[in-house]
């Protein structure tokens, strides 16, 4: 489960959130970063010490090696968010986006890129794996291609993994394609369900995707972990069918 769906629970009651997920069946959870997130209820989160985290999570038979951190906290202070990365237990730091501009020239995007590498490489120093989500950004074009796809080129792949989020259909991102397309370049996946329809987001196993053509995809990519990231009661829908899934 990644955990920004329940953001406000979150930061009103860590431990009891937790209990919420464990008992609706995850296993895991993806956090995001208290410092990166804290106008989005994630900062309540400071009050804890990275162990006491890593204690509640394993108190309720859940683990955490992967959250989301952002940009401007890995360009300010990188070695305080790898620190708490640490204490927490992780070995996977994402930034949901690298955050240029709408409209990128080819420089905004080789700068962008050469920044993440830079910082990928102080993470890897450090036995963090670095990774990039597909959000914003990553989502505009430059010189005819999706930036998405230029990144690909750009950024090492020993040092950069990524995760696919795979509600990016709706922009015509198709999960299995891209993880065909990259072999071997992804680390996790953000699930979630989509009617094709309706055109909108549905609980897994309820929806229009074919999970097995994508998880026998997400093999091929190298894609290690996922997490659902839906509404709490799509969420709770989405686990016995995740769960059944025989790729």
């Amino acid at each position: 489960c990644q955990t920004w769906p329940v953001r406000d629970a979150i930061g009103n009651d860590f431990p009891g959130t937790i209990k919420q997920l464990a008992d609706a069946g995850f296993q895991s959870v993806e956090l995001c970063s208290p410092l990166g997130y804290s106008e989005f209820g994630f900062g309540k989160l400071s009050k804890y010490k990275g162990g006491e985290i890593r204690k509640i999570l394993s108190d309720h038979g859940l683990t955490c090696i992967s959250s989301h951190f952002g940009m401007d906290e890995l360009r300010k202070n990188q070695g305080a968010s790898i620190a708490w990365a640490k204490d927490v237990g992780l070995t996977q730091m994402l930034v949901a986006s690298l955050g240029g501009p709408k409209n990128p020239t080819m420089d905004d995007v080789k700068r962008a890129a050469d920044e993440y590498n830079k910082i990928a490489e102080r993470a890897a120093a450090a036995g963090i794996q670095q990774g990039l989500h597909n959000e914003d950004f990553e989502c505009s074009t430059v010189d005819g291609k999706r930036t998405y796809d230029v990144l690909f080129n750009l950024l090492d792949p020993k040092l950069v993994k990524f995760q696919f989020q795979v509600s990016t259909i709706e922009d015509g991102f198709d999960a299995a394609e891209y993880l065909d397309k990259y072999p071997g370049r992804f680390i996790s996946m953000h699930v979630q369900g989509w009617d094709a329809k309706t055109k909108k987001i549905a609980p897994v196993g309820q929806d229009s995707l074919d999970w097995k053509k994508i998880f026998t995809a997400a093999k091929t990519g190298g894609v290690r972990n996922y997490f659902v990231e839906m509404k709490l009661d799509f969420m709770r829908a989405s686990v016995p069918y995740l769960r059944n899934l025989q790729v």
